[in-house]
C-alpha cells in the first residue's frame, strides 16, 4: 500500500511577527535548517515516496531551497494556493499533484513531533480506518480544541476551545486520509478540516480513529517556542534527521567567527560568517547568518535576525531583533 503526503505550509504566520515580514514561517531556521525540512525528513523516514507543499504566503521562496526532493530521499511538488483555502480547501487542492495512492499523511507545518509515524501508519491499516488523527494529551487543553476517545480508540466527538474541556487529548497535527476521503471535500472553497469536514465524516458514521502517542510535541506558532524547538533540537530533547551533526549543546557553523572566552551553550545556533567578539554569553539563542555580536554581549533565550548588528555591552533577554 503506498503513502503520499501533503504538508500545510501556507499560513501567514502572524503570531510570529516580526519573524515573518520576509519568510515564511515554514522556511524560519529550527536548529540551523527551515523547519520544513524536519518535516520532510519525517515524511521520508517513514518511508513515504513523495510530498506536496501546499504553499501561499511567499510561495517562490519554497522550490528554489527544496527542488524536487532528491537530496531529502522523496518527491517533492508544490501546489499553490492563490487565496487561503483553509486547512480542507488546501488538502483538497494540492490532493490535485498526488500520484496514485492509497493513503495520505496531512503535516500542519508549525507542529514539532517526536512521535511515531511509521507506528501511526500501521495502526491506521490495522483499523482500517478512514481517517486516523494523531493525538496528544496536554495539561491544559483550554487552548486548543479537544477529543473524545472511545474505548476501541474511535472518535466520538471534536470539541471547539472551552472553558472546561471534557477531555486533556488534543488533535496534534497530523492526520492520515484514506486518498478517496480527500476526493469527498469540495474543490476550490474554504474549508476547515477540523470544523467541517471531520464533525461531517462522524456525523456519517466514517471510521475516524485516534492514535496516541504522548512524546514530545510543540507548536511553534510564537518566536518563544521557535527558539524553544530549535534549542531542544540541538540538545537532544527531540531528534530530528534533518539536524545537521554537531557536538555538545550548540550548532556553530564553520564560517563563524568566535571570540575568545566566549560561552555558547543551551541548543544555541550560530549560523554561517556570524562574528562574535570576545566574552559573549550565547544562551538557547539562535544567532542568523552574517549577524555580528559586540564583545561582552549577553543573549539569552533570543533570536537575532541575519545581518543584524549588537553593540557591544548589550543584554538581550527574550527577545527577537534586527528584523
Amino acid at each position: 500500500m503506498s503513502t503520499s503526503a501533503i504538508l500545510l505550509v501556507g499560513g501567514m504566520g502572524t503570531r510570529l511577527h516580526p519573524l515573518t515580514l520576509k519568510t515564511p514561517k515554514p522556511m524560519l531556521q529550527v536548529a540551523g535548517v527551515p523547519f520544513t525540512e524536519h518535516q520532510i525528513r519525517k515524511a521520508a523516514d517513514a518511508g513515504i515516496t513523495e510530498i506536496i507543499l501546499a504553499t501561499s504566503y511567499k510561495s517562490e521562496l519554497f522550490e528554489p531551497y527544496f527542488g524536487d526532493g532528491e537530496r531529502f530521499g522523496i518527491k517533492i511538488k508544490y501546489a499553490v494556493e492563490k487565496s487561503a483555502l483553509g486547512t480542507g480547501g488546501g488538502i483538497r487542492n494540492a490532493a490535485n499533484l498526488l500520484a496514485d495512492c492509497d493513503q495520505v499523511v496531512i503535516f500542519n507545518g508549525d507542529v514539532l513531533s517526536g512521535h511515531d509515524l511509521a507506528a501511526q501508519l500501521a495502526f491506521h491499516k490495522k483499523n482500517q480506518a478512514d481517517i486516523t488523527l494523531y493525538l496528544t494529551q496536554v495539561e491544559d487543553a483550554r487552548a486548543y480544541g479537544c477529543v473524545e476517545l472511545l474505548e476501541n480508540k474511535q472518535i466520538k466527538s471534536f470539541l471547539e476551545k472551552m472553558e472546561n474541556p471534557i477531555s486533556n487529548l488534543i488533535n496534534a497535527g497530523c492526520y492520515i486520509f484514506n486518498r478517496q476521503i480527500i476526493d469527498q471535500i469540495p474543490q476550490n472553497k474554504v474549508v476547515s478540516v477540523e470544523r467541517d469536514t471531520f464533525p461531517n465524516l462522524l456525523a456519517n458514521n466514517a471510521k475516524v480513529f485516534g492514535y496516541l502517542d504522548n512524546s514530545y510535541w510543540l507548536d511553534i506558532g510564537t518566536p518563544a517556542a521557535l527558539v524553544k524547538a530549535s534549542a531542544d533540537l540541538i540538545t537532544g530533547a527531540i531528534t530530528s534527521s534533518a539536524t545537521p551533526n554537531h557536538t555538545g549543546d550548540n550548532l556553530i557553523s564553520p564560517s563563524a567567527q568566535i571570540g575568545s572566552g566566549c560561552v555558547i551553550n543551551n541548543g544555541s545556533v550560530i549560523e554561517s560568517e556570524v562574528v562574535v567578539e570576545s566574552n559573549c554569553q550565547i544562551t538557547g539563542s539562535i544567532i542568523g547568518s552574517g549577524a555580528k555580536i559586540g564583545g561582552n554581549c549577553k543573549i539569552i533565550d533570543s533570536i537575532i535576525a541575519p545581518g543584524a548588528q549588537i553593540e557591544a555591552g548589550m543584554v538581550v533577554l527574550t527577545n527577537y531583533l534586527g528584523f
